[in-house]
């Protein structure tokens, strides 16, 4: 697919909205907002690739509450002519089908590629990928067990809800004490992944989120990986005008 003259497609994850709390969270998420806008006046495509929420999960007709004006403004991106794919992370991995009904957002469960003017894109959140982290693995596994999701809904959506922020926050805040080394172990396992894909066919673009830390590597002369950082701490994203990548910071006012 060609990007047409003057357009950009971008790219950003993990921002964590209603971490550590809604009222908190708020500020970050203006700062997003204030980004939408300003890409929106040349986004050819968006593309999120996952932890949008700290936590979320799809009951049948119930969604998280907090959220309204960035659901709103990705609508608004859509409504517009531009598309918009969300790749689930390990955060919002209960995902059904609301973004697509709701908002036109085409959701991924897994890893894809993508050609935008003969460049190959691989893209995904990062979680889970390669031969390591196999604890990892199997509770992904059980999270996204269709019996599992059923059980899960039968809790009334004010007590499901509040449970999964709570374990969403407590986990998040014992994986920080050892940030620095989860970061060494996920970056190995997912640099072996993209080197073992890199063997089987030829990409130009590596993008992924999950580390929270932005990273910007050239794996050879022809294939570059882009870590996409987040919007905690870095407030940084990706840019691909139709020839170059780049992996840039939104200036906090």
């Amino acid at each position: 697919m060609d990007i047409p003259k003057n357009k950009k497609i971008y790219f950003a994850s993990d921002q964590h909205f209603g971490s550590p709390s809604l009222k908190l969270s708020k500020e970050r998420e203006m700062y997003f907002l204030e980004w939408l806008d300003k890409i929106q006046k040349d986004a050819f495509s968006l593309f999120l690739l996952g932890d949008l929420f700290d936590f979320w999960f799809e009951y049948n007709k119930v969604v998280p509450k907090g959220f309204v004006r960035v659901l709103g403004k990705l609508a608004n991106f859509t409504d517009n002519g531009i598309s918009v794919h969300f790749f689930v992370g390990n955060h919002d991995l209960w995902m059904k089908d609301y973004f697509e009904k709701e908002l036109n957002i085409s959701v991924h469960f897994n890893p894809e590629d993508f050609v935008f003017n003969n460049k190959k894109f691989f893209l995904g959140h990062g979680d889970g990928l390669g031969s390591k982290d196999t604890g990892y693995k199997l509770m992904k596994k059980i999270f996204t067990n269709k019996l599992a999701q059923r059980a899960f809904r039968i809790l009334h959506p004010d007590l499901g809800i509040r449970m999964g922020q709570y374990f969403s926050l407590r986990n998040k805040k014992n994986s920080s004490k050892k940030d620095s080394t989860l970061i060494g172990v996920d970056n190995k396992s997912l640099s072996f992944y993209i080197s073992e894909k890199l063997k089987q066919e030829h990409f130009d673009f590596f993008i992924f989120g999950h580390l929270h830390k932005p990273l910007e590597i050239n794996l050879n002369s022809k294939s570059k990986y882009i870590n996409l950082g987040d919007w905690i701490s870095h407030f940084t994203y990706g840019s691909f005008d139709g020839t170059k990548l780049e992996l840039k910071k939104w200036k906090i006012k």
